[in-house]
């Protein structure tokens, strides 16, 4: 069973890659926000699946529980400042 969970978990890691591409290279602030958004959300379900690995999941469920919440809080923060600054769709050419 720790085979499976370690190749969802690499499998997982390669999503995770793809969301840094939209991250890194989104044409507008809102694809980032999302691009990072999603890498927070993988990574909790990944810290689930180590949890899963280590037989210690009650460990790593807080802890993917505090980082869920973490990356909900500065996305929240990060869209209501370029909501703000008015910078949601001014990157277009």
């Amino acid at each position: 069973m720790d085979n499976v969970f370690l190749y969802s978990s690499l499998f997982l890691a390669f999503l995770m890659v793809l969301s840094l591409y939209r991250g890194v290279v989104g044409p507008t602030v809102v694809d980032r926000m999302i691009g990072v958004n999603a890498i927070g959300s993988k990574t909790t379900v990944l810290l689930i699946l180590i949890g899963l690995m280590y037989h210690r999941v009650d460990m790593f469920v807080d802890i993917a529980l505090a980082y869920a919440m973490l990356n909900f809080l500065a996305v929240l923060a990060a869209s209501r400042y370029f909501q703000k600054r008015k910078g949601l769709y001014d990157e277009l050419p």
